[in-house]
């Protein structure tokens, strides 16, 4: 295939996954078919079933193509030292890609009950578990494990619950960044700290 025609592709495929995650973060994962979204894209279904047969791939796709970034997160986490700095950083970033898929977050909190049966509710989980395991140390106390995960789901929370507070987004996001990072500052230096 050309580059010219695979371009095409990727773009088609992109824009299924816009518009379906769109309709179903809207009227909701079940309410929504694949002929509905054929036709907001103004394509037939067998255009559709050429690039995704179901609504689950198309959902698996849009998960693993947004949330990529906590994996490769959570590799470059395994391969760092332990430290303040890392633990830190990792925080930033994940406050990072959250921002950046926050659709795919704003779709999955609110179709909780349909994300849990489909395999995107074990493969999220799975992905917490890998942010859990490079923010915790193993000899940590329970309050200080449970402060680091505190930390990634108060980046969870700020993208939701603050959308209805007064303020400017971009400053209520770096609020929630620093009390994510004030959580796990306190863990390690209580883990640390003679």
């Amino acid at each position: 295939m050309d580059g010219t025609k695979q371009h095409r592709r990727g773009n088609t495929r992109q824009r299924i996954q816009d518009v379906a995650l769109e309709l179903f973060a809207e009227q909701g994962y079940e309410k929504t078919s694949l002929r509905e979204i054929a036709e907001s894209l103004d394509v037939t279904k067998a255009a559709l079933y050429y690039h995704f047969k179901t609504k689950e791939e198309i959902l698996v796709s849009i998960f693993e193509d947004l949330s990529q970034p906590i994996e490769d997160l959570i590799e470059w986490g395994k391969a760092q030292p332990q430290t303040l700095e890392t633990k830190q950083e990792i925080i930033r970033r994940y406050s990072d890609t959250l921002a950046s898929a926050s659709p795919l977050f704003r779709f999955m909190q609110e179709n909780q009950a349909t994300v849990k049966e489909l395999r995107i509710g074990e493969m999220f989980r799975n992905r917490m578990m890998g942010m859990r395991d490079i923010l915790i140390d193993t000899d940590a106390e329970l309050v200080d494990q449970v402060r680091c995960v505190s930390a990634m789901f108060t980046l969870h929370a700020g993208m939701f619950v603050l959308n209805d507070l007064e303020g400017d987004p971009e400053e209520k996001r770096k609020a929630v960044l620093e009390v994510a990072t004030d959580l796990v500052t306190q863990a390690h230096r209580s883990t640390h700290t003679p």
